[in-house]
């Protein structure tokens, strides 16, 4: 098969003629596949509108050409189809979870997580992966019968399990959840709908979480050199064109970085399903490890350029500086709300004849409004309700 061309549906692919089906049962698309209906419908929720302005490293005013969590997205659904296109698997499932698998995050990238984490810490603390599971079976209004988006069972496992199972056969949580225990958005939900929190997610989720990784890798070494934070030469690449001017040098290495990792991620998958060769997805979910992955050679390579952002970019003063004061706004308005919640929209506030909510019930409630904000409008609220905002930049 020639690169670039799409390999036939693969047996271990999720198919959408087989899907496990949706919450609230709906009659067939005539002309969409469940898994093509899915993925239009998070294209057209307010939570996916909203990316536009939610940061990823800068705030929404530090220029243009910055990525957003809108533009990351988009970067990640094209790596992500790539991959799927290259080992036969569902692009359309694939594409779902790509696009979707930032709907939970707050305004301000992860200084905002880290804030309403804080300020949620006495109700169960926040995290974007669940949050993102809320956002698409609750949170969003669009359907005369019911909350959220009605995506089927493949969409929500891969939403919640992209990076793994979330607990052992036992039930005892894993890996990031391991010391404080799962979410309670999570576990809730999945008490009204059996996600196998102890299997691997399928291909197309797999595919979609390591797009993930390749995207930021990349995006941020272009974002980072844009910003001056940091060198082309600081890199130590793209020494082929001496002559050419760091934005090109940039844009190349970029590239190079992304064909790379694609290829390699591609080569490893290939070598781990000709070992397990999983049968079906059902096989892909129960066969006790990821099957998308890097190589260990290609593996140390992405480690490198993660150490290399970790230092150069996360950590760099005038970023921590920012991101701590973006921390401060957040907790800020969180704090204002849970004296004086009419200060929120009235959709945000109990219905009438609802009586007053818990404190838990508060918290969290606040905790969903703030977290569906842009950076712009936070910022905006902020400067509403207080007498001095930071200038975030």
């Amino acid at each position: 098969m020639s690169v670039g061309m799409a390999a036939p549906r693969a047996p271990y692919a999720c198919d959408p003629d087989r899907s496990r089906g949706r919450l609230y049962p709906e009659a067939p698309s005539r002309t969409r596949s469940a898994f093509r209906r899915d993925c239009d419908r998070v294209i057209h929720s307010t939570a996916f509108r909203r990316l536009k302005h939610k940061t990823q490293v800068f705030v929404f005013h530090e220029g243009d050409h910055y990525r957003t969590r809108l533009t990351h997205t988009l970067e990640v659904a094209q790596i992500a189809r790539a991959i799927a296109r290259q080992l036969g698997l569902d692009e359309d499932l694939t594409e779902t979870l790509a696009l979707a698998h930032d709907l939970g995050h707050p305004p301000f990238g992860h200084a905002g997580e880290r804030a309403l984490d804080a300020c949620l810490q006495a109700h169960g603390g926040f995290d974007h992966n669940a949050q993102a599971l809320h956002v698409v079976t609750a949170l969003e209004h669009r359907y005369p019968g019911f909350d959220g988006l009605n995506l089927t069972w493949e969409s929500l496992d891969g939403i919640v399990k992209h990076n793994g199972p979330l607990t052992a056969p036992d039930g005892t949580p894993l890996a990031r959840y391991a010391q404080h225990g799962l979410p309670l958005g999570i576990v809730g939900f999945n008490a009204s709908l059996d996600l196998e929190l102890d299997s691997f997610a399928s291909l197309e989720a797999q595919a979609a979480a390591i797009a993930d990784d390749i995207a930021y890798d990349a995006h941020d070494i272009d974002d980072g050199l844009r910003a001056g934070l940091f060198s082309i030469d600081d890199l130590k690449a793209i020494r082929r064109y001496p002559g050419l001017d760091q934005d090109r040098r940039g844009a190349e290495l970029v590239r190079e970085l992304i064909s790379y990792l694609i290829g390699a991620v591609v080569g490893e998958a290939q070598r781990r399903l000709g070992e397990a060769k999983p049968a079906s997805a059902e096989a892909v979910r129960r066969c006790g490890r990821q099957l998308i992955g890097l190589s260990s050679t290609a593996a140390e390579a992405e480690r490198a350029v993660k150490s290399f952002l970790w230092s150069g970019m996360y950590r760099h003063p005038r970023v921590m500086r920012v991101m701590g004061e973006a921390e401060g706004l957040v907790a800020d308005l969180f704090a204002h709300y849970t004296r004086h919640p009419g200060d929120m929209p009235l959709e945000w506030q109990p219905a009438s004849g609802e009586g007053a909510p818990s404190d838990a019930d508060q918290a969290r409630r606040i905790g969903n409004f703030i977290a569906g904000m842009t950076d712009r409008f936070a910022i905006t609220e902020h400067i509403r309700l207080f007498d001095s905002t930071p200038e975030l930049r």
